[in-house]
């Protein structure tokens, strides 16, 4: 038979010496079959050119193995790092992605997520554009399919939400610049209710007091862009915005974006980074080691994060709930499809990257600390790189778990 022409399960069959019902579960991936007999069966499949009719199988099993990605800002370069990840867990699983784009703004992605919804996707991945206004459309978006929020949270008992754990990001970089002797940092980071925003910036303000005790933290806010960096620079060396107060030795941004901005800046104004001002980022975007100095910056869990947010994916759509971790019986019993589960938080640990617009490549970093590739984890050889994929740990898993510090006024 010429490949290209309309093969069916049943040529596949005779092809492969196997029934079609078996076929069809190899193809399918509905239920495990012995190894041997599913390489055979694809075999058989390459060889005679097959390619399932996805709208019929739509229609058969009501699934048609798509999954919805929303995101606010696509030209935020961590976010396309995110995509690559979440796209490769997804074809693994056999499922394909349809990614739309919200211009930062919760008009169009409420807009958006209907979309995506009268297209019959499976489920849905949401980087919500703000933790109030996208609530509405969120919330009822998990309502009617599995729903797992990305990066951001829309407050307590929304939707899962699998994220970094941004305090403990911000006090690494703390302890860092600390540990290096810098005792008048400042922070540049956005303004707004989006929580990864607002996470980062309350975590600064609780953390720099034992720095900087008796005085008010420094903040200048905008956005999550490198323009905003330069503009934020020029507001804090201008003598009159800073009062009585010396110019920072630290300047410590709510993204990469920011650094890149802020280390370009300061380099136009003759301060050396690091040896005047250190800079620190969050996210680890591709820019960051490309800097001149290399930023020194949070690194995300990226990986970890698609294969938690999949898992939690795969567990709505199987209709099985995953422990309420209150210990009761009923914590392991399956679920029907469509039964409301616990929601649950699920925070995963950073790293933080040592560069040099924080420490001069020739000198090593505090213990507890990684190097970039270049220059290898702390405690181990020049180039050494840190092992890839290697899981990072979970510091928070629980349902309905606060999502947002409130020690401090920022974070409510």
């Amino acid at each position: 038979m010429t490949p290209g022409s309309d093969i069916t399960l049943r040529d596949v069959a005779r092809a492969s010496g196997y029934s079609v019902s078996t076929v069809s579960r190899v193809l399918s991936a509905s239920r495990p079959v012995g190894a041997g007999t599913a390489r055979r069966v694809r075999e058989a499949a390459e060889r005679l050119g097959y390619r399932p009719n996805q709208v019929a199988r739509a229609l058969r099993s009501r699934s048609t193995a798509t999954v919805g990605l929303v995101l606010p800002q696509i030209t935020n370069p961590f976010y396309p790092t995110l995509v690559r990840e979440l796209t490769h867990v997804l074809d693994e699983r056999g499922r394909a992605v349809l990614l739309v784009d919200c211009d930062d703004d919760p008009d169009k992605e409420a807009a958006r997520i209907e979309a995506l919804l009268a297209r019959q996707v499976d489920a849905l991945l949401v980087v919500p554009v703000d933790e109030h206004r996208s609530r509405p459309a969120v919330a009822a978006a998990a309502a009617r399919v599995p729903l797992v929020l990305l990066d951001r949270s829309c407050g307590p008992g929304v939707a899962d939400l699998v994220a970094v754990d941004n305090a403990a990001g911000m006090a690494l970089v703390l302890g860092h610049l600390a540990a290096r002797g810098r005792r008048r940092p400042c922070y540049i980071g956005a303004d707004g209710t989006a929580s990864a925003a607002a996470e980062r910036r309350a975590a600064y303000e609780a953390g720099v007091s034992a720095l900087t005790p008796g005085e008010p933290p420094l903040l200048a806010l905008g956005d999550f862009s490198a323009a905003w960096g330069r503009e934020a620079v020029d507001r804090l060396w201008d003598e009159r915005e800073r009062g009585d107060r010396r110019p920072p030795d630290a300047v410590v941004c709510g993204n990469d974006l920011i650094a890149l901005g802020v280390i370009q800046r300061l380099r136009q104004l003759g301060v050396d980074v690091p040896g005047q001002v250190a800079v620190t980022g969050f996210d680890d975007v591709p820019p960051a080691d490309l800097a001149d100095p290399a930023v020194t910056t949070v690194r995300q869990p990226v990986r970890d994060i698609a294969v938690e947010a999949v898992r939690l994916l795969e567990r709505g759509l199987d209709g099985t709930g995953a422990p309420v971790c209150d210990g009761s019986p009923q914590d392991a019993v399956p679920r029907s499809p469509g039964t409301p589960v616990a929601r649950h938080a699920v925070r995963l640990a950073p790293h933080l990257v040592v560069r040099a617009s924080t420490v001069p490549d020739t000198v090593p970093a505090p213990s507890g600390t990684r190097h970039d590739a270049r220059s290898g984890p702390a405690g181990t050889p020049a180039g050494t790189a840190v092992p890839p994929g290697t899981p990072a740990p979970r510091s928070a898993v629980s349902p309905t778990a606060p999502l947002i510090p409130n020690s401090t006024k920022a974070a409510q």
